[in-house]
């Protein structure tokens, strides 16, 4: 009886409100108006709300390195399609190979070229909310810091867009309206703007920082150095050979200033969590958890990435490195009479959503090379003991001619090494995190890097080596080669003129590191679809590889959609 009394006077209040209401113009009844309207202008108050956008970047920038929703084109963006990565033989439908398939309308080009332009949205917003007059700071210095943060993505966003697709339109607004009319810069333009930037804060941010992660000015340096090598090789396409080498000349300085500046040097002896076990060596040690910053005694490390497992457990289900599975080979389908399971004896739990080439795996240590640290089992672990009871293999290492080629049908053969290969340190540990708390052996809980030493050593290089100095290009090649105890050291005359030496000491010191499509298309020329051609895994990639490219091409969404100002198709990728 109460139930219904209260449901009685429920209805008959509504009813009520409805003819309360029911008294008012549609118009009127129908008009919002808000107690408040957020603007750009007054939805900022503080600083720390300035800061979050600027940890926002860095948020959205480890999730583009270290992908951890699996997205397919973060592994194109991450070098898939290159000389040295492809796709196994149970993921054909990733591939970035078949040029059948692969034109402007691609959707990996339209991720990458928005992604990048997201990121110049948000520094953009930070530069501008950083200036609004009701914004206090602590101090003058805190201000100079975070604009200069925010400046430096832009940046380096633009870099990443002019090494990949050429020039592009700058923005510098934040923009509250639709526009149609973008213009295109040149590529040259492009880097200019870049460097421009970067020279502008260079001095406002810090020789290093009391926690991890955070830009410092060793950052803007090296991608300073990046950045004009990249000018110096477009002024030289464009025939600008005087100019071309004004830029390699500061390419040179600025990495020399990372280099030669005292706060940086290679790691020379074993160091870190586990620098007292007697496995292991000084560059396994680079790659083992707790060793990746440079607050904690590594003076290689430049910039890196954050990773933390208590946040991942807590609330930032994406802070991992989802290395070994995305990375990890698949001997279980591979080879799985003679090796099988998830185990670290394996790799961990791999499912080879990509995977290195021949040449990235054993090309570039054959013969003379093979005598180098970055080779060594500890490191790149190539002798992987049988676990199949009652296989002959059985505790004994299986043989890397019985894994490639264990069968007499040459189609299974070509599969089946497509899913076994060693496996990098990098990769995978001996002591996975969390094992006791639910997690498997997929995931890496360590930081990792966004920039290393070893990388301006080989910028440096190949600028010495584009001003014709070959004998210094060796000696900085030979800077890794030496930590790296390789039984042979390169010369003047091996830098070829194709810089085979120089992509070739990138395979080993940077495999899984560096972004090779841009390494690749920075270097123009026929570079990238000569090496394509060459190291890709399957035979896709030379028979649909009939055009010559050396950039990406600008993705016809853009071009489309952009219909009050025309912007033109990149050279071999009209039409397609």
């Amino acid at each position: 009886m109460k139930t219904s009394i209260i449901k009685k006077k429920l209805v008959i209040g509504l009813l009520a409100l409805l003819g309360f209401t029911g008294c008012r113009s549609d118009k009127d009844f129908l008009t919002e108006k808000p107690s408040t309207f957020y603007t750009v202008d007054n939805a900022f108050s503080t600083s720390a709300q300035i800061d979050q956008v600027l940890v926002s970047i860095y948020s959205q920038l480890r999730d583009l390195w270290a992908n951890p929703d699996e997205a397919k084109w973060i592994f194109m963006l991450r070098g898939n399609g290159t000389d040295m990565y492809d796709v196994a033989s149970i993921r054909r439908d990733w591939t970035f190979n078949n040029y059948g398939i692969i034109n402007p309308d691609h959707e990996n080009f339209y991720n990458a070229y928005s992604t990048w332009y997201q990121l110049i949205s948000k520094a953009n917003l930070a530069i501008y909310s950083a200036n609004l007059p009701q914004i206090a700071w602590s101090s003058d210095a805190e201000k100079t810091y975070a604009l200069a943060q925010a400046r430096f993505f832009r940046a380096f966003s633009y870099l990443n867009l002019g090494e990949l697709f050429g020039g592009v339109p700058i923005v510098t607004d934040i923009t509250t309206v639709p526009r149609y009319d973008f213009v295109r810069a040149t590529r040259l333009e492009t880097y200019q703007f870049a460097i421009d930037e970067l020279e502008a804060i260079e001095n406002d941010l810090p020789e290093t920082t009391a926690i991890g992660g955070r830009i410092v000015k060793g950052v803007a340096e090296h991608m300073l150095a990046r950045l004009y090598l990249a000018k110096g090789i477009q002024l030289e396409a464009e025939g600008n050979t005087g100019e071309a080498k004004t830029a390699f000349t500061a390419s040179v300085t600025n990495a020399g200033k990372v280099i030669d500046g005292g706060t940086y040097a290679l790691m020379a002896s074993r160091f870190g969590t586990r620098k007292t076990e007697t496995k292991g060596n000084v560059y396994w040690d680079l790659f083992q958890e707790g060793n990746v910053n440079y607050q904690d005694g590594n003076t290689e490390s430049i910039w890196a990435l954050q990773v933390d497992f208590a946040a991942y457990k807590a609330e930032d289900g994406k802070s991992k490195l989802p290395y070994s599975r995305t990375y990890g080979p698949v001997f279980r389908d591979g080879s799985g009479g003679h090796l099988t399971g998830t185990l670290e004896d394996v790799g961990g739990r791999g499912i080879a959503e990509i995977i290195p080439t021949m040449y990235s795996r054993d090309l570039i240590y054959q013969d003379k090379w093979g005598d180098d640290m970055r080779n060594t089992d500890i490191v790149f672990k190539r002798i992987f003991i049988g676990n199949v009871v009652g296989d002959s293999y059985y505790g004994k290492p299986v043989p890397w001619e019985v894994l490639y080629n264990g069968s007499t049908d040459a189609t299974t053969n070509k599969a089946n090494s497509s899913l076994c290969y060693p496996v990098s340190c990098k990769i995978a540990t001996d002591k996975y995190t969390g094992l006791d708390q639910g997690e498997n052996r997929s995931n890496l809980f360590r930081d990792d890097y966004f920039v290393r030493l070893p990388e301006t050593i080989l910028l440096r290089a190949e600028a010495k080596q584009r001003l014709g100095d070959k004998a210094g290009a060796a000696a900085d090649v030979n800077l890794l080669r030496a930590r790296a105890q390789c039984g042979y050291m390169v010369t003047a005359s091996d830098m070829d003129d194709k810089f085979g030496v120089i992509l070739d000491e990138r395979a080993r010191e940077l495999v899984y590191e560096e972004s090779r499509w841009n390494t690749l298309l920075r270097m123009g020329g026929t570079i990238a679809v000569d090496r394509i051609k060459q190291y890709a895994y399957w035979p896709e990639a030379k028979a649909t590889l009939t055009f010559n490219f050396n950039l990406w091409p600008i993705p016809n969404t853009v071009i489309d959609t952009n219909k009050d100002a025309p912007i033109a198709q990149n050279a071999g990728w009209e039409n397609r």
